[in-house]
């Protein structure tokens, strides 16, 4: 009988930019417009202030996912170019190495040497690429994969404080009910996307509801005390 176990590290690359831009966007989107609002300023400037932050944020994001990704894969290329290099060099004396990482890991020397032997046959570069340099093509991140996540995440974490703000003051609600409701709403949603991530992680979701909401928390109320301290009203 075949025993199929279901991992998650498959999920890592595309769900950290993910998170990473929802949670960003919320919190810095909801940041700026409670720091507008205990300024005092006016619905259309904080909806300015707002759509802006969202544009700037969401094309700050996917550019800095894509170059933080291709400049890893980079890396990795030039690593792997060397290890090529090697490979042709000095073949005998890599495939000692590949012998002595499998000692380090518990094998005796005959069967990793053995073993060394059977994966270099088998495909040298990535046997290294796996064992020694820590490569792993079902971990690699897609630059554009990762920018357009991080950006439409970004986005879409946003879209709640930005939609909020721009509902509450059509019912004449004061800058203060709007400063609560869109600090809770935003907050409630890191909370349950903190744990949700936790959860498509198979982590705890406690932990992880607790860290986002802590840190957004903190991001929204330093945020309100600067504007209010340097309001316009």
């Amino acid at each position: 009988m075949s025993h199929h176990e279901i991992h998650r590290l498959h999920r890592s690359n595309w769900l950290r930019a993910s998170v990473l831009g929802a949670n960003d966007g919320i919190i810095s989107t909801a940041s700026l417009i409670l720091g507008m609002l205990a300024g005092g300023a006016s619905p259309q400037w904080v909806l300015l202030a707002g759509g802006a932050g969202l544009v700037a944020g969401a094309i700050s994001m996917g550019a800095g996912e894509y170059v933080s990704v291709c400049t890893q894969s980079d890396i990795e290329g030039a690593d792997l170019a060397k290890e090529q290099e090697e490979l042709i060099r000095n073949p005998e004396g890599e495939l000692l190495e590949l012998k002595a990482i499998y000692i380090a890991r518990g094998l005796e020397p005959e069967l990793a040497l053995e073993v060394a032997k059977q994966l270099t046959e088998h495909d040298a570069l990535g046997a290294h690429a796996r064992d020694e340099l820590g490569i792993h093509e079902h971990t690699k991140a897609n630059p554009i994969q990762a920018a357009l996540s991080s950006m439409a995440s970004f986005s879409l974490g946003a879209l709640i404080p930005l939609i909020v703000a721009f509902i509450l003051p059509i019912f004449n609600f004061s800058n203060q009910i709007q400063l609560i409701c869109i600090a809770l709403l935003s907050l409630l949603t890191l909370v349950a996307l903190g744990a949700l991530a936790a959860f498509l992680g198979g982590a705890n979701h406690w932990k992880g509801a607790m860290r986002v909401g802590v840190g957004g928390l903190l991001a929204m109320l330093l945020s309100g005390i600067v504007g209010f301290g340097l309001g316009v009203s």
